[in-house]
């Protein structure tokens, strides 16, 4: 059997794990033959979660600077944390 990766990205209310999730994306390496995700709806509650079921953390955001009135400008999704997990196809 080949083994192929899976990539998750979760994006966080909050920069820790434990938090809720906003926004995800899955890139899946193994054309769809590995185990799937739902699509309508986030696959985990939280990073914890899909640690807990089995993926690997790559990446976790580096903390950045909260400043008065930045809460208004339009940027990328903060709080990004990256998975990953090798699936047998």
């Amino acid at each position: 059997m080949a083994v192929r990766q899976q990539i998750l990205y979760l994006w966080l209310a909050e920069g820790a794990l434990d938090t809720e999730t906003v926004g995800w994306a899955l890139h899946d390496g193994s054309g769809g033959k590995g185990p799937g995700l739902p699509e309508t709806e986030p696959p985990y509650t939280s990073g914890l979660a899909a640690l807990e079921d089995g993926w690997c953390l790559l990446q976790s955001p580096a903390p950045y600077p909260l400043y008065p009135g930045a809460e208004h400008e339009v940027s990328y999704l903060a709080n990004e944390f990256l998975f990953e997990r090798r699936v047998e196809v």
